[in-house]
């Protein structure tokens, strides 16, 4: 039986710094050019509404290549919503373009509650990302 769609629990507000768009394998696409206080705040509640609701194995890839840095907040604030235990229903890919970014991210997997967690790997190639996104979720398990 094929799964509906899965909503998508995100309205764009005027000056975020995201967008997210749902994948064709049910995932989604968010993409990152500015973290702020209002994106922060935004983005912590959608991800908390999404982990509520998680109910299935699902491959998201975060682009966050128009980054220069990543602060300390963000770190704390992604590290909060990976250490939730539906978080382990995720295989996470992150594009990053410099070596700042990577480091930080880095971090949020290496203070990651151990009964929480996405699987997350970083990448600096789209192509590699999907690449490894592609593979069964069953791996995961």
């Amino acid at each position: 039986m094929e799964q509906k769609p899965k909503p998508l629990y995100w309205e764009p507000e005027p000056d975020l710094g995201y967008a997210v768009e749902r994948r064709a394998d049910g995932g989604m696409n968010i993409t990152v050019w500015r973290i702020d206080e209002h994106t922060l705040e935004h983005w912590r509640r959608f991800a908390e509404t999404h982990e509520l609701y998680s109910d299935r194995l699902t491959r998201n890839l975060y682009d966050l290549r128009s980054l220069e840095d990543f602060p300390e907040e963000a770190i704390q604030y992604a590290v909060e919503v990976n250490s939730d235990p539906a978080a382990r229903r995720l295989r996470v890919a992150v594009l990053v373009s410099n070596d700042k970014v990577r480091r930080a991210i880095e971090r949020i997997i290496a203070l990651t509650a151990p009964e929480g967690g996405a699987e997350i790997r970083i990448f600096t190639d789209p192509e590699e990302a999907e690449a490894w996104l592609a593979r069964p979720l069953e791996d995961m398990l």
